[in-house]
Order: structure tokens, then sequence, then C-alpha cells
């Protein structure tokens, strides 16, 4: 059974500000405000939208039941891999927004790297870890790579796709029982040619 790593969803945006505003009234802003909170899974679907929501979808299609630990973890800023249905309130989320995982906070790499170690004791020798983010940049490939080698891959068909060309097509795939096919992130081409639209989800 792999292991799917999701990226996070960006936490300091204009769709943030929605839900972190202390005067908004829709379901889920009020929700988060709330003890309970709501789901991580959830609040991050909100923020990235379409990418985040294909991410998910197509992790939770194809991750198989949980045995002894949980197949689909996001990646967060300040608290290393987190579940989906991790409970999170508004607190938190402003936390996760003060963060940049792009500068090589050590807020953000150790507590990544910590869970990553955990996670790598827990896998079988032929297990492989699905990342389904970004490559482009080392923000958290780098730190991931160095601790799962030739195990971390992720869909050749993300190379040269935006955000949303990548939820399109994780929708797609999920939505049709076809998981795509995995390439390893060491010695990969990190940046490609932009591949043709995606035809319209019927």
């Amino acid at each position: 059974m792999n292991a799917f790593l999701l990226s996070p969803a960006r936490c300091d945006g204009a769709r943030a500000k929605q839900l972190f505003n202390p005067r908004a009234t829709f379901p889920l802003a009020v929700r988060l405000r709330e003890p309970d909170g709501v789901e991580l899974g959830e609040a991050f679907s909100f923020l990235s939208g379409l990418y985040f929501r294909g991410k998910l979808t197509y992790a939770e299609a194809f991750a198989g039941p949980q045995v002894t630990w949980p197949p689909v973890r996001i990646i967060t800023t300040d608290r290393g891999l987190a579940s989906p249905r991790t409970r999170v309130r508004l607190d938190d989320m402003l936390a996760f927004a003060g963060i940049d995982i792009g500068a090589a906070d050590p807020r953000f790499i150790e507590p990544l790297r910590r869970d990553a170690l955990a996670l790598d004791e827990q896998l079988e020798p032929h297990e492989r870890v699905v990342l389904l983010g970004s490559i482009a940049t080392g923000k958290y490939a780098d730190t991931l790579l160095s601790v799962f080698g030739e195990r971390l891959v992720f869909p050749s068909e993300f190379v040269g796709r935006g955000d949303m060309s990548r939820g399109g097509l994780l929708l797609r795939a999920a939505r049709d029982g076809r998981e795509l096919d995995y390439v390893p992130v060491a010695g990969t081409v990190r940046r490609g040619h932009r591949p043709p639209r995606l035809a319209p989800l019927r």
C-alpha cells in the first residue's frame, strides 16, 4: 500500500482572508470559530479549491484502508504530517499562515522531517510515498527526498501542469478509477512543457 502526502494549501491568500474574517457568516467560517472546529481537509479544500479537492479525492480513492498507519497525510506548515480528519480551529489556521514554507524555516522543516522519519519506519520495503504537490521547488520535496530517497514518487502527468490542471486531472482519475503512473522524484525533470488542456468534466 502506498502512502500519499498532500502539499499544503496557501493560508495567507484571498480565500484565507474570507475564511479567517471574524465577521464572516458562511457555515465553514462559523464552524472554524467554534470549539470543535473543522476537519483540516475541509479547510484546505476551501482555501485551495479544485487543486486540493482533487488531491484529497484522488488520495482517498487509491490509498486503500488504514491498517497500522494513516495512508493519507497533509503537509502542514508547523505540525509535520497530519491526517485530513484532524480538527483545526481558527487559531490553528492562523498559526499555519504565520510560517513561510519557502524560507526553509526550522518550524516547518523539523516537524516535517520528524514525521517523515516516523512514516519511513512504518512502511514496508516495497511501499512507496506518493507526493501530490509541486516538485518544481524544493520547499518540501527536498526534505522528503532526504528521508524516502527512491521511494518518493509523484504522478508523471504533473510535469508542466499548473495547479488547477493538476486538480482536474486528479478528479478525473479518481472518477474513472484510473491510478496515474508514478516516477521517482530523485533525478526527474522537475519542469517541462505544458501538456494539452484537459477536456471539460461532464
